[in-house]
């Protein structure tokens, strides 16, 4: 009788292991993006990057507009984590960005979080070049290529 009992439930399990599903939870990604700025009252760029995500590279294109107080130009290289992707396609789309306030005098430390209508937030950090004020609202593009 165990023998039987320990042939169905070994039975059970394999069947049972079988019909599983593939995970649709969310997966870390990261991104690397070189974005260029320049501005006075209003400010307008562009950019290309990298995200990694479950093992793939998706090229995309960035551009932005800054509503509020910028005066000059910069560029900066990013990188940080995204989180909230269920699929890479959720990853294009519109994202907003309030800035409180920051510069940068021929080179220092920046950072920025996005996020979009889907759930998805981007969290960058890098070096940012060149000389420039901000204290805005930022709307950011993104788009797979």
């Amino acid at each position: 009788m165990a023998k039987y009992s320990a042939g169905v439930a070994a039975l059970v399990l394999a069947v049972c292991t079988g019909l599983a599903t593939p995970s649709y939870a969310q997966a870390l990604g990261y991104v690397r993006v070189t974005f260029a700025k320049a501005g006075l009252i209003a400010g307008a760029g562009g950019g290309r990057g990298v995200l990694t995500y479950r093992g793939h590279d998706y090229s995309f294109r960035v551009s932005g507009l800054s509503l509020g107080v910028s005066v000059g130009a910069s560029v900066m290289r990013l990188t940080g984590r995204v989180t909230g992707l269920r699929d890479v396609k959720d990853f294009s789309g519109t994202y907003d960005a309030v800035g409180g306030g920051g510069g940068a005098w021929i080179g220092g430390l920046g950072g920025v979080q996005l996020s979009n209508g889907k759930d998805v937030v981007i969290t960058l950090q890098g070096v940012e070049a060149g000389m420039e004020f901000a204290a805005n609202r930022s709307t950011i593009r993104i788009s797979l290529r």
